[in-house]
């Protein structure tokens, strides 16, 4: 056996379980502020306790499946999960302790959870990746998936901006069908189980123009997503959110109109992203801002 197949063969990986989140946590903070600071950018987190609380509720989310990586000594190296809540699975975080690089430990995580996408007959699976990361970049397209969309991860203060003609209310169990529908007409499908977490939350709106419901978003933040007819429901939405949550949200860069008015709104541009998929995509037919997964 050569020395790289030894190495793989010492890792092995299990199920996440709810006591994994702080050393899942520290590895998550460490990898991306490693390879952030690598180019200079802010790292995503601003710090391991960030990143263990937010672990904390992936490990106990009753859709999301957690993949880790420990050595044979029972040490974690690396962490990868998978969102299975909707039509549409989505990937992330995915991360391998930087001291454990060279040992295919992303390869591993991603093929284990690409193959439960299988498994589970998901009719396409997507991911947001850091477009720095040349890496990650050229595993996931040897691995099958497509680019999509370049991705402008904004942030800022919120501008508390009323856009004519739109009003923007907090979206209740009510809106469910309205707003499924239209996420399927921009789409091709629904994010029905991400709105009925934001609903329940509190944090999902919806924008309407002359009466009707004519977009809505989970939250403007790094794991929500919004759809619109048209970039002035986005705005609209952008406008009213109270916060940017998380490390800021993501403009599709090809969306000009709504990226430029972004900027002059004072936001700035803290990295750029790929949104990625592998099987079914169709390109939007409205306005959308993806989340961190798509």
């Amino acid at each position: 056996m050569d020395k790289v197949s030894a190495q793989q063969s010492s890792v092995m990986l299990r199920a996440g379980r709810p006591e994994d989140a702080l050393p899942c946590g520290t590895i998550l903070y460490e990898a991306f502020r490693d390879i952030a600071e690598q180019h200079s950018f802010t790292p995503d987190f601003p710090s391991a306790e960030f990143a263990a609380d937010m672990l904390s509720e992936l490990l106990a989310h009753p859709t999301v499946y957690a993949v880790v990586a420990e050595t044979e000594d029972g040490r974690i190296i690396g962490s990868n999960f998978l969102w299975e809540g909707d039509t549409i699975a989505g990937i992330g975080p995915t991360t391998v302790d930087p001291a454990a690089q060279n040992r295919s430990v992303g390869r591993r995580l991603m093929e284990h959870v690409l193959q439960r996408v299988q498994e589970k007959r998901y009719a396409g699976v997507r991911l947001v990746q850091a477009a720095h990361n040349s890496r990650s970049l050229a595993l996931y397209t040897k691995l099958g998936f497509d680019l999509r969309e370049p991705l402008a991860n904004l942030q800022g203060q919120p501008f508390s901006l009323a856009i004519p003609g739109r009003t923007v209310r907090p979206a209740t169990e009510a809106d469910f069908t309205v707003c499924n529908q239209l996420c399927y007409r921009i789409h091709g499908h629904d994010r029905a189980g991400e709105l009925k977490d934001a609903v329940e939350r509190g944090t999902a709106t919806l924008v309407q123009c002359d009466g009707r419901v004519s977009g809505y978003t989970t939250e403007i933040g790094f794991f929500g997503h919004a759809v619109g007819e048209n970039n002035e429901d986005l705005k609209a939405l952008i406008g009213a959110a109270p916060a940017f949550y998380g490390s800021g949200f993501y403009v599709p860069m090809r969306n000009a109109d709504l990226f430029r008015w972004c900027l002059k709104h004072g936001l700035r541009v803290i990295q750029t992203e790929t949104l990625m998929s592998l099987g079914l995509y169709n390109e939007p037919t409205g306005a959308f801002l993806p989340s961190v997964l798509y």
